[in-house]
């Protein structure tokens, strides 16, 4: 089919000959990509990179596919900066693919599957199992460029790796609302420049969306040199003539005659700002139609909409902002759009002024930097329904000394300065965003390279990212209530929090609410492996989780979180099963299995699928990928591994890599993959590819991968002279034949743990340094990754069912 025809699909709107796309929608499909889109906002930016994408995809021709345009990735990825922008953009483009009818649900076959990014357990790990087909990854920056940057929030640091591969290797990054971003922008053009400069597994590229687009703003020092040459693509004389109605779209603007002041800091000074400007939406607010209204504090959006609902307990007025659970924001979300044009008063922060498709009659707003404030008009008669009695825009302004966060003076105080000649907000009456780019925290080559090691310092903690994704505020944390009244000072074995269940939290709310002296938190500590009670002498981190009781409320589903809150107890959403949690010495995929499996197949069920991966894939170092995979596991031969293999009656006899037994090993932090490496050295240390395939086997779970050191805590008899992740000078590996090949009986040296040149040649961390230098830090997680991912697959399959 043609373009026009496709998009008219997709749109819902086959029996309309009269719908057609805009001049730019078509253009984005056919012409070569652009890596910068400047579109006025309601002008469907949202479908029309996705439709973009899928057609450049082949997805035109629905399931049997049509040609691939080889500079399109196969991975979407709609980088976003807050969670309300998450949840609409999936709806949305489910409903595009279902209307194409090649929506891939899960464990479906064909079409295109979509997974979000959010925080908690959810889909974490099953958007990273398929990296040959083609799906749309949607997600906050916060969850994508932690991943980005290999120190992934919310998820366990050993699957770091594999979302950072999957993140820097065939993807088609897509950043909508740039002007939001804040220090984010600037990584995502660094993370760009360095994927130009690094060798790739797989071509990706990136597209910075907004309708107030600053191609100034994407002058980072790396970046720099291609944003000349950065191609842009704006709407047309056409489109203009398509959209008149929302562009010339009536909207008289005029400053309201309350304002923010110094003495509005205080908590009774804000309780009067609050009556005023109650008094002032009730005043303005027409009974026929919407008020939106957007402060740009959390708290004062809280307060306010009690004060309103106090006025109006009957209306169905609604709060918008970025604290609540995910079932009231699909609750909020599905109110919003069922009527646009009623009787209602809509409260919101920031999280409102982007890419959330509703109209008002009447808006009011706090003053905030003109590319905010330009999204925020756009919620004002979007599509020009009021054009013929007119909508109206309150700007509230803010004194220099009043409370200005999160915003800096300098943005306030200009855009000021445009708000004050200007009596109409139409869109084609704005003046141009002129801010220069934000100072922020700048991602270079070493700090990239840097964080390539996974393995946290040697007090336990790891770098913290956070400068790099956010600086108007820190990143948050994320809390879930259980109930656990049986046991209140120590919950049970508690599985990990479903998506529905977290709440976001920004570190004041967290320190606020880990202060009172009836709130317990607990977190997850990987280390012991139990749910740890929390210090209050300690402060929060970003990107953390912590579990609550629920009897400590600091929730109302209407107001969202709340730490001032003490009651009711907060509802519970039905608590998802326990899952294994994985550790530093854990084995749990190879124990307590359905069927055991000896491991000689095992090594060659890995090959075998990394062989298929790769070819799949078009990968040009499989051969090295599938040696590795056939070598991977050798370190099992261990005694200590057999030991714990077969430590119940069920365990078969053999040499054993899958066993239906449970327990933990004898040797503290023992990691048989360690061993697994040795043993290939020993015997094909002079080969070519030898450093390579060594490290994709030492790689293959995360858990030991640049260095190689004593955990803390680690003991060994005083006879063996180097240990190290549960390894001893001297362990000897029986011989083994499998898959073709032959190991010999290897007896284990460490010498590789010491710096500079030693009995078994260059140390590791020198041999691991060359390989990120030749490889680069994109490509050999890459490569790491297929040998997990063949691991992974070959491990299910032998589990599966034979009479299925």
């Amino acid at each position: 089919m043609d373009f026009e025809t496709f998009f008219r699909r997709a749109m819902g709107k086959d029996a309309d000959p009269s719908f057609a796309p805009f001049n730019y929608q078509q253009r984005l499909a056919e012409e070569p990509w652009h890596e910068l889109l400047d579109v006025p906002t309601g002008m469907g930016k949202t479908a029309a990179v996705t439709l973009a994408w899928l057609w450049k995809r082949g997805w035109h021709a629905g399931l049997h596919r049509g040609e691939v345009d080889d500079d399109t990735p196969r991975r979407l990825i709609w980088c976003l900066p807050m969670r309300v922008l998450v949840e609409q953009t999936e709806d949305t483009i489910r409903e595009l693919l279902s209307n194409l009818g090649i929506l891939k649900e899960s464990g479906g076959e064909g079409g295109v599957s979509v997974h979000v990014l959010m925080g908690g357990a959810t889909d974490l790990r099953s958007w990273a199992e398929f990296p040959e087909d083609d799906m749309i990854v949607i997600g906050t920056q916060d969850m994508l460029l932690s991943r980005a940057l290999m120190r992934g929030y919310g998820m366990s640091r050993f699957q770091w790796p594999i979302h950072f591969a999957l993140l820097h290797n065939d993807c088609h990054w897509v950043f909508d609302e740039i002007q939001l971003m804040g220090a984010g922008l600037t990584t995502s053009t660094q993370l760009e420049a360095f994927r130009r400069n690094f060798p790739l597994g797989k071509a990706s590229r990136s597209l910075w969306i907004s309708a107030t687009l600053n191609r100034e703003w994407l002058n980072s020092v790396d970046f720099s040199s291609h944003l000349a040459a950065s191609a842009k693509l704006t709407i047309s004389d056409d489109d203009r003539k398509q959209a008149i109605e929302r562009l010339d779209s009536v909207k008289h603007l005029e400053a309201a005659k309350l304002r923010l002041e110094k003495r509005h800091n205080t908590k009774a000074g804000i309780s009067e700002y609050i009556d005023e400007l109650s008094k002032t939406i009730l005043s303005l607010h027409d009974g026929h139609s919407q008020t939106l209204v957007i402060v740009n504090r959390v708290e004062r959006a809280q307060k306010l909409f009690r004060k309103i609902r106090e006025s109006r307990p009957t209306s169905d007025d609604l709060l918008i902002h970025s604290r609540f659970r995910a079932k009231e924001r699909r609750e909020q979300s599905k109110r919003l759009r069922a009527e646009d044009n009623k009787d209602r008063v809509i409260i919101a922060t920031q999280a409102i002024e982007a890419g959330v498709d509703i109209s008002s009659k009447t808006l009011i707003t706090e003053v905030a930097p003109w590319a905010s404030l330009v999204q925020r008009f756009g919620r004002c008669n979007r599509y020009g329904e009021h054009n013929d009695e007119g909508a109206s825009i309150y700007w509230i302004d803010i004194e220099d000394d009043a409370d200005l966060l999160p915003y800096a003076i300098e943005d306030i105080l200009a855009a000021r300065e445009k708000l004050k000649p200007l009596e109409t907000a139409s869109p084609q009456s704005l003046p141009a965003t002129d801010e220069l780019r934000p100072v922020t925290a700048t991602l270079r080559r070493k700090d990239l390279l840097d964080l390539f090691n996974t393995d946290p310092d040697l007090s336990g903690f790891d770098v913290d990212v956070g400068d790099y994704i956010r600086d108007s505020g820190s990143p948050g944390i994320e809390v879930f209530w259980r109930d656990f009244t049986d046991n209140p000072n120590e919950p049970k074995a508690q599985s990990r929090p479903d998506r529905e269940e977290l709440c976001p939290a920004s570190l004041t709310q967290a320190k606020e609410l880990l202060g009172r002296q009836d709130v317990t938190a607990w977190y997850w500590d990987s280390l012991d492996r139990r749910w740890t009670k929390w210090d209050r002498s300690r402060s929060p981190r970003p990107g953390m989780t912590l579990l609550l009781p629920s009897k400590v409320s600091a929730y109302d589903p209407a107001v969202g979180l709340d730490p001032t809150l003490k009651t009711p107890a907060v509802p519970l959403e039905a608590t998802p099963p326990i899952q294994l949690e994985d550790d530093l010495g854990g084995d749990w995929r190879s124990l307590n299995q359905m069927k055991a499996v000896l491991l000689a197949d095992h090594l060659g069920n890995v090959a075998s699928q990394a062989d298929r991966l790769c070819r799949a894939l078009g990968e040009s170092h499989r051969e090295v990928i599938v040696r590795a995979g056939r070598w991977h596991d050798l370190g099992k031969l261990h005694e200590v591994f057999q030991t714990t293999m077969k430590n119940c009656e069920l365990a078969p006899n053999g040499i054993l890599a899958k066993s239906p037994c449970n327990g933990r090993h004898d040797r503290k932090f023992f990691r048989h993959e360690l061993a697994s490496m040795l043993a290939w050295l020993a015997q094909h240390d002079e080969e070519p590819d030898a450093n390579l395939i060594a490290y994709l086997i030492l790689a293959h779970h995360g858990k030991v991968r640049l260095s190689l050191r004593a955990m803390p805590g680690e003991e060994a008899p005083p006879e063996v002279t180097r240990f190290a992740r549960g390894v001893w000078e001297g362990d000897t590996l029986n011989a083994l034949e499998f898959d073709g090949e032959h190991s010999g009986e290897v007896q284990l040296c460490l010498s590789l743990m010491e710096l500079g040149y030693g009995d078994q040649g260059a140390s590791w961390t020198e041999r691991a340094i060359t390989l990120l230098n030749e490889y680069g830090p994109f490509q050999l997680a890459w490569l790491e990754t297929l040998v997990r991912l063949a691991d992974w697959r070959a491990s299910a399959l032998e589990q599966e069912d034979d009479n299925r």
